[in-house]
């Protein structure tokens, strides 16, 4: 039987838009300006998820990439987590990427991941702080966990899936 992750009844934000922000759902519709913000960014990004991680491999093709943005939306439409695309709010600016995922750990009920590509590291905070306001008015979520940020990774166990 499957854990229900958000209740049915919570209406899951199809985007959300802020004065420096628009998050949209990832998806295939997106894969050109998402593997170019990953490659360009994928030394760094092999550290935010979890230390030494091979994602991004060097060798990753955007086909691959666009399977997993498929992935991904697929797990949006069946509620089992949700990933979203930053853009600026004109959406002419890939600025990264928002994962939230259910809990690894049983102290928490949600896992929340973000990235910005290497070229937008000064949004980094912004981004982060915009979240987590997000989560707290918008969703459902009492002790959701900020691994490699608000716990470091040498505390979190397990570690968490590659994305």
């Amino acid at each position: 039987m499957r854990q229900i992750f958000i209740p049915e009844t919570y209406q899951v934000p199809t985007s959300f838009e802020s004065d420096r922000f628009r998050f949209e759902i990832l998806g295939p519709q997106i894969a050109e300006m998402d593997y170019e913000a990953v490659m360009s960014s994928k030394t760094r990004l092999r550290s935010v998820f979890f230390e030494a991680t091979e994602w991004p491999r060097d060798d990753m093709s955007l086909d691959e990439n666009r399977n997993d943005l498929a992935r991904h939306e697929s797990e949006f439409n069946s509620r089992e987590a949700f990933a979203y695309t930053v853009l600026s709010p004109d959406r002419k600016k890939y600025i990264g990427c928002l994962y939230i995922d259910p809990p690894t750990v049983p102290e928490f009920d949600s896992e929340i991941y973000l990235w910005v590509r290497d070229d937008c590291l000064e949004l980094d905070g912004h981004l982060y702080d915009t979240v987590k306001a997000w989560l707290d008015e918008c969703w459902p979520f009492e002790k959701p966990a900020f691994p490699g940020r608000e716990i470091p990774w040498e505390q979190w166990t397990p570690h968490p899936k590659i994305k």
